[in-house]
């Protein structure tokens, strides 16, 4: 194990992508044991880890979101959003953290949403009196709801090698999404308070009326998707493909807003990020397998159990690692290098596949806002015109909210697994 871990950060330094530090830290570990003849099994190994019918929907929710965008959908989220909340005080605060709850129930991807969100939202804050630092944090931390609130790409990942129920895994993201949501709006609330910034003129109740009816196709996606799940109607995979429909037929037919050209860029564009995610499910899945040829699950899980058996311990060193692994490594690469011991650890200290679910995916994406790697802050930084560290300072408050959050249903798992237990798939 020690060679691996080494091997693992001696490339990540040398600057290698991470997809390929997988599989060259892999193929160290086995020259250096010996085992030079399982390195036969990795083109095998290769095909067998995305051969799995389920990650179907990987691609589809990826091109329905993505169709969405370029259809200009993203202007119209806003637009409801701001004739909803947008007469508070620095209203674009608040409106940045709903618009992105909707997106989110399109895009799955926080990257995504980040740029989309960030590229009309991050100047409409500056204007409104937002320090252009806070303005991006606060668009990336909300970014982050898109892998928790469904559909999420990373809940599909997590379902496909843990045998878990994606309808109850996008089940269980709500309320957790919700809350952190709650959180982050209340926060930009009373930054604007502090600051004193103006408020905008109270649209009239025609004004909202037409902006909901306006956005009620686009709000239907998300409930397509979690009604047909629930009620048996359609499998994951099945939603993905009416996903992809509905979004072709609102974006084309109803708002006539895209065009032939619109969508080739949404099919160059998600078959990009299709194949990232791939390859990288791909590469993730030999250290699984070397993982599993060396016993290292069950080695680590005895390990932690002579320091300690405490559940609620665990429960805190599995935070505390995978929020770390979060800041550097890319979600679903770390998800996949831990969840062969992350499972153990589920079945020795009997918990819910489901609410492990969850527990991975809020801390990993909570990496995604977290210096010194987080995509997102990449991206707002490059829209907001602003420096990694001021952007770094300004988003704190906010990862402090989500880590409060990511405590709060470790160890309340009713917060997590009330729906799917009322609410799941029939």
């Amino acid at each position: 194990m020690t060679v691996f871990i080494v091997a693992f950060f001696v490339f990540l330094v040398l600057g290698v992508p991470i997809v390929f530090v997988l599989g060259l830290a892999s193929a160290v570990y086995l020259l250096v044991m010996g085992q030079t003849d399982l390195l036969l099994a990795f083109p095998q190994r290769l095909i067998v880890g995305v051969d799995q019918f389920i990650l179907l929907t990987v691609p589809l929710f990826v091109l329905a979101g993505n169709i969405m965008n370029v259809g200009g959908i993203s202007s119209r989220i806003i637009q409801i959003a701001r004739s909803m909340i947008g007469s508070a005080r620095g209203g674009l605060g608040p409106v940045t953290v709903v618009s992105s709850v909707f997106f989110a129930g399109l895009s799955g991807s926080a990257t995504a949403e980040a740029a989309a969100m960030g590229s009309i939202l991050i100047p409409g804050m500056r204007k409104q009196g937002y320090p252009a630092p806070y303005a991006s944090a606060l668009v990336a931390a909300a970014s982050t709801l898109a892998p928790i609130i469904p559909p999420s790409i990373a809940m599909v990942v997590y379902g496909a090698l843990s045998g878990t129920s994606i309808g109850a895994l996008f089940m269980a993201g709500i309320i957790p999404g919700l809350l952190m949501a709650a959180g982050y709006a209340a926060h930009s609330a009373w930054f604007a308070r502090h600051h004193n910034l103006p408020r905008d003129e109270a649209p009239s109740k025609g004004a909202v009326g037409r902006a909901l009816l306006d956005g009620l196709p686009i709000l239907g996606l998300p409930l397509v998707i979690i009604v047909g799940i629930r009620f048996g109607i359609v499998t994951a995979t099945e939603a993905a493909v009416v996903a992809v429909i509905y979004a072709i037929l609102v974006s084309a037919f109803y708002y006539r807003s895209l065009s032939i050209r619109a969508l080739n860029e949404a099919l160059v564009a998600s078959a990009i990020v299709t194949a990232g995610i791939m390859l990288v499910i791909a590469m993730a899945s030999i250290v699984s397998f070397v993982f599993g040829i060396e016993r290292i699950p069950e080695r680590i899980v005895t390990a932690m159990l002579g320091i300690t058996d405490q559940r609620w311990i665990i429960l805190m060193i599995v935070n505390l690692v995978l929020l770390l692994l979060g800041c550097f490594l890319e979600p679903i690469g770390a998800m996949i290098i831990t969840l062969p011991i992350l499972l153990e650890l589920a079945k020795t200290f009997a918990i819910d596949p489901v609410h492990l679910g969850i527990i991975v995916c809020v801390n990993l994406v909570i990496g995604m806002a977290t210096p010194p790697v987080g995509l997102c802050l990449f991206v707002v930084c490059a829209i907001g015109r602003v420096s990694i560290e001021a952007v770094s300072k300004a988003i704190l408050p906010l990862i402090a909210i989500a880590i409060g959050v990511l405590l709060l249903i470790t160890y309340v798992p009713e917060l997590v697994l009330f729906l799917p237990r009322h609410l799941g798939p029939g």
